[in-house]
């Protein structure tokens, strides 16, 4: 047990945190107080519920780079045409959720059925709800209609630094991501679908055989990452207290490199809420840190491709080590039994 933990990816990722605020703290003196940490959170909270989704896809294989699109497209369409339609906010959040999960069902259907490559099918789709919003919606910058706008005006509590004066306000959203975390780690931790996702990303085939419904599985995941989008989508608008059609486009690269970093394999079949969660704290941290050592934050976008294409890279190599760990084996039983 202990040998695990001291080589699991969460480890490692965890120490480079710890290192890296300390670190800062002791270049700036602003990052371990109050107002800091709530900004930090606020900046976590929608990738980290966009890297649930998207480790729930990496972890059977493939990948979903549409999530932002169908966030972006829900939030617009929900937030520019339901203000004459209903006062209650509830209603915005339903209405996002469902267009996201019409989208992802799209999305898992095709990849499912037809064994297209999951990049391409929602590379396809993240275009095709750009395309939707800006040439049949006529997206724009929009004022945030009054229902959300109020939802986003709560707070759960504020932090003043008394160094600068900055006040920081904790949204009552971060509620939503907490929830998140627990249903996605609950799904993935206590129950077959959870061990069906693991089995599929491991061996696609071993799984059918072992009785899990891949077809049904592979649609499930694209759907709950397409209805997370929706969801989240609104939820940032009600954050930003407005509607920012583009806000969300590129992120995909952000929570990918989040999820690898915290141990998630590109392969599939490896990887927990925890190391996810992990590597987007690190790299949200980074951001921030830039900001306060005054660096420009290009250089988020430079370390973001690094850690994609190491991270690939040591997975790569740990199959590569695990498939000659099984052969060595195969080989010593088959010559124990001549």
């Amino acid at each position: 047990m202990k040998k695990r933990i001291f080589t699991s990816a969460e480890f490692y990722v965890g120490l480079v945190l710890l290192f890296l605020c300390f670190m800062i703290q002791a270049k700036s003196g602003q990052f371990f107080t109050g107002n800091n940490a709530v900004d930090l959170l606020r900046a976590f909270s929608v990738p980290a519920m966009f890297c649930i989704g998207e480790m729930f896809v990496i972890i059977t294989g493939g990948v979903d780079v549409s999530f932002p699109a169908i966030a972006s497209m829900s939030m617009f369409i929900v937030c520019s045409r339901m203000e004459q339609v209903t006062d209650n906010p509830l209603l915005f959040f339903a209405a996002a959720m469902l267009i996201g999960l019409v989208v992802g069902l799209v999305n898992g259907y095709i990849i499912a059925r037809f064994r297209f490559p999951a990049l391409i099918v929602t590379l396809g789709t993240s275009s095709i709800c750009f395309g939707i919003m800006q040439g049949v919606f006529k997206s724009r910058e929009y004022p945030l209609c009054a229902p959300l706008y109020e939802l986003g005006q709560m707070k759960l509590f504020s932090v003043t630094n008394p160094v600068s004066g900055l006040t920081s306000d904790m949204p009552v959203g971060i509620i939503l991501t907490i929830l998140l975390i627990f249903v996605g780690w609950f799904i993935l931790n206590r129950t077959m679908l959870g061990r069906g996702i693991y089995a599929i990303g491991g061996d696609e085939k071993a799984a059918q055989r072992a009785g899990f419904q891949v077809f049904k599985t592979i649609v499930f995941i694209y759907a709950f990452s397409g209805c997370m989008a929706g969801l989240i989508g609104v939820l940032r608008s009600t954050m930003l207290l407005a509607v920012h059609p583009n806000n969300l486009e590129g992120l995909e690269l952000t929570v990918i490199a989040a999820c690898v970093l915290g141990g998630v394999r590109m392969e599939g079949g490896k990887g927990t809420i925890w190391g996810a969660l992990l590597g987007m704290a690190l790299l949200t941290v980074m951001d921030n840190s830039l900001i306060l050592l005054d660096i420009s934050t290009t250089w988020q976008k430079v370390f973001t491709g690094a850690v994609i294409i190491i991270g690939t890279a040591v997975s790569a190599l740990q199959m590569k080590r695990n498939s000659r760990k099984l052969t060595v084996q195969v080989s010593d039983v088959e010559g124990g039994k001549q």
